[in-house]
């Protein structure tokens, strides 16, 4: 019981904290700069012209996010219309990706493959995971629980492979992209692109947790099917 008991809080620590003081410091920086011209929206707009990219951009209530199977730069409303240091930086971030994409840059081009196939599979995991209880009656025969742990095991282990793959695009997309963007085009003062490494450290910080308690519910499910 004690070892549950740690196990929840060890997984609400990982999972919610970092979250939580994530929207904090979003939310911290979500107001009106006094100084930045334009929006999140026409930032994203000159960049692209800027840097000659073949993406298209979009408005969207689904959150930030770059597309590389669609090659669509997707911000979301709060911060297409506003000119906050969260938005441009985020904003900074998602071209980051898309100049990435144009150069090729094989983690982001690997990781997009692994996820056109991790769809794949795990549609295999679930179509085996709803037969398991139909067949085991009817073909009494130990393949049937390897197929089982098999798809478990895909179910539980594909979320772990994609979480660290992200890992090192994100960070490429702030540290190696976003931040020299910001920097060298002298849209932010100093004082304003230290705070812009903050924001970008603290959504960072989400990728890890991610990362962190998907290998958490893996180890979760091997303890769970040894102590069968």
């Amino acid at each position: 019981m004690t070892w549950l008991i740690m196990g929840f809080v060890l997984l609400f620590i990982i999972t919610s904290l970092p979250s939580l003081w994530t929207r904090s410091i979003l939310k911290k920086h979500s107001k009106p700069h006094p100084t930045l011209p334009g929006t999140g929206l026409q930032f994203a707009e000159h960049l692209i012209k800027k840097y000659q990219l073949a993406v298209t951009l979009e408005e969207t209530a689904q959150g930030d996010h770059y597309d590389p199977i669609g090659k669509v730069v997707r911000i979301s409303r709060e911060n297409a219309h506003s000119n906050s240091l969260t938005a441009i930086t985020t904003v900074a971030h998602e071209i980051g990706h898309a100049i990435q994409h144009q150069q090729n840059y094989q983690p982001l081009l690997q990781r997009t493959l692994l996820v056109e196939r991790a769809q794949r599979m795990q549609q295999f995991s679930g179509i085996a995971l709803m037969l398991t209880p139909v067949l085991i009656p009817l073909l009494h025969t130990p393949i049937i629980g390897l197929v089982t742990f098999g798809a478990g095991f895909i179910a539980m282990g594909i979320p772990v492979i994609l979480h660290l793959s992200t890992l090192p695009v994100e960070w490429d997309a702030s540290y190696n992209r976003a931040l020299p963007l910001l920097k060298d085009g002298q849209y932010l003062s100093p004082a304003d692109l230290k705070t812009a490494r903050k924001i970008l450290r603290a959504c960072a910080l989400t990728y890890v947790a991610a990362s962190l308690s998907s290998l958490f519910n893996l180890w979760k499910w091997l303890r769970a099917i040894k102590g069968r």
